[in-house]
């Protein structure tokens, strides 16, 4: 299944402005380039004279918006208004001014907030922290004192696993070793980004290093408790667990293993017990089984902020911001 041409053709029918702030990196250019000519999205590049000159000539990206935050007739109202915003953790006129013109991220998250753009892709050279520390200040959660987690998009080749080898591992970048009620929250969120994405039935596994009961530890229990959660509060989404990953994908091991759950053998949304078990599992079946991981994906977000690997190709750029535009869309 190639997920990320069906995200680009929809990403085509109602193009959203994406901003793209890591201007001190040259994939982000080559990546715009691509962007702008298959007609994926709109894009704002960040970054002063020097450095958009450094690549400027290289790639065509003429149609891009360009925006230089050291004369750009935007920057003091948003200095203003960030001011605003952060008053009452005691931000300064020159504390919000250092921000904006040295941190590019902030300046990305002030102009989704005040309806410039609808996104922004970041991380290609810049820590999770730093890409989400601003996007949680600034642009904040979809409703107040909610998780923010993060997954990643799975398209595996030659699998007859999930739906037609695409796959949401979660989480996989953000939170570290989320409770009951955490998991069966990130459970809900990501069928639902499933949902969005794919456009395919949710079908949702609790990982687990046990299947129903075949081991006995406080790890376990956790998410047999989530289970319990996910299925009293989200009961619209079919979710199942403490499943072991073979049980939850391989129709055969579900057939011996637990042959009376409606997740177990079909699951395409896979929920991890921890950030450990997520990032390992996305990058053992990205590397070993050559798949295309896309991420980490936020959901939880106002409006959609999503980070990238350090390690991405400018491939991997262009299928985040696909993503992020159809994300928007919603």
């Amino acid at each position: 299944m190639n997920i990320i041409k069906d995200l680009k053709e929809r990403a085509k029918k109602q193009k959203k402005t994406i901003i793209l702030p890591e201007s001190m990196d040259e994939r982000i250019f080559a990546a715009t380039e691509i962007i702008l000519k298959e007609e994926i999205a709109n894009i704002i590049l960040i970054g002063t004279e020097t450095e958009i000159k450094r690549y400027y000539d290289k790639y065509d990206i003429k149609r891009a918006t360009i925006i230089d935050p050291t004369n750009s007739l935007k920057t003091e109202k948003l200095i203003s208004y960030l001011v605003e915003l952060r008053k009452d953790k005691g931000m300064s006129y020159d504390e919000a001014k250092d921000l904006l013109l040295n941190d590019y991220m902030y300046y990305a998250c002030m102009l989704v907030k005040t309806n410039e753009a609808d996104g922004v892709v970041s991380g290609a050279c810049h820590s999770t922290s730093n890409t989400l520390r601003p996007a949680l200040q600034i642009i904040k959660t979809k409703k107040e004192g909610e998780l923010v987690s993060a997954f990643f998009l799975m398209n595996v080749p030659n699998c007859q696993y999930g739906e037609n080898g695409v796959f949401i591992f979660a989480d996989a970048g953000l939170v570290q070793n989320p409770s009951s009620n955490e998991l069966a929250f990130i459970a809900k969120n990501s069928a639902e980004s499933f949902k969005l994405l794919v456009d395919k039935e949710p079908i949702v596994a609790m990982l687990s290093h046990s299947t129903k009961g075949s081991a006995k530890h406080n790890d376990v229990l956790k998410v047999i408790e989530a289970v319990k959660i996910a299925k009293e509060k989200y009961p619209a989404y079919k979710i199942d667990g403490e499943l072991q990953v073979d049980a939850a994908i391989d129709k055969d091991i579900a057939k011996m293993k637990c042959e009376d759950s409606e997740v177990a053998g079909k699951a395409n949304v896979l929920i991890f017990p921890d950030l450990d078990a997520g990032n390992i599992g996305y990058k053992l079946v990205q590397r070993l089984a050559k798949a295309e991981a896309y991420g980490p994906i936020c959901q939880g977000m106002a409006s959609p902020v999503n980070d990238l690997s350090r390690g991405c190709s400018v491939d991997d750029i262009v299928g985040v911001v696909a993503i992020t535009s159809v994300q928007a869309q919603k």
